[in-house]
């Protein structure tokens, strides 16, 4: 049975330089409408947890949510799955620092810019500060990372940094961990917790 996950290889194959008719196949057959446009696989973790928290089914709802592999593809994905493409809806999250090439990108594809929401650093950023620095603690001691981040924060690197920001910096230390906690940390998000853009990302799904 054909999933979203095979549309989204599907997607990175094209954008990687191989054919689109693959793509355009699949998001046809699965009445693809919407695609988010996710600057990497642990905001993908992210949104994923928080839909299913809401009872939403997104493939159902013929929304697929893509990763890019950074925000300086935006341009591609936008040419590839917007107007001068697939022609779908887009919508999705970015970094403050990273909106400029977004809108550049988006006005290149003819795309609209309404629809992405930019967090103020990043979304685990957003979610760290959401769920404050004690509760992220605690769930990085329940996953038996406790004592990674007792040495990450002896580091002499991490003098000074604010709390917030090594527990920012921490997540981005050993390959898969982001994806993980991405998941985890939407997870034991109060309801009325949920960071503003990832909120209204849902929202205007």
């Amino acid at each position: 049975m054909v999933d979203m996950g095979a549309l989204r290889d599907a997607v990175g194959d094209w954008a990687a330089g191989g054919p689109g008719g693959p793509a355009g196949e699949l998001a046809g057959r699965l009445r693809v409408r919407t695609a988010v446009l996710l600057e990497g696989a642990s905001d993908l973790a992210a949104v994923e947890a928080l839909a299913v928290r809401r009872g939403r089914d997104l493939a159902a709802e013929g929304v697929c949510v893509v990763p890019m592999g950074g925000a300086m593809n935006i341009a591609r994905y936008a040419a590839l799955l917007g107007p001068p493409g697939l022609g779908l809806r887009l919508v999705g999250l970015c970094d403050e620092r990273e909106w400029p090439f977004y809108e550049r990108g988006l006005d290149r594809a003819g795309a609209p810019r309404q629809g992405f929401f930019v967090c103020v650093a990043d979304l685990e950023d957003e979610l760290i500060r959401a769920l404050g620095p004690a509760r992220v603690e605690e769930i990085i001691g329940a996953e038996g990372d406790l004592r990674a981040w007792q040495t990450f924060v002896r580091q002499p690197a991490q003098h000074g940094r604010s709390m917030d920001g090594m527990l920012r910096r921490f997540l981005g230390t050993k390959k898969g961990r982001k994806i993980r906690y991405g998941r985890l940390l939407v997870e034991a998000l109060e309801p009325a917790r949920v960071p503003g853009p990832l909120d209204e990302l849902l929202a205007a799904l």
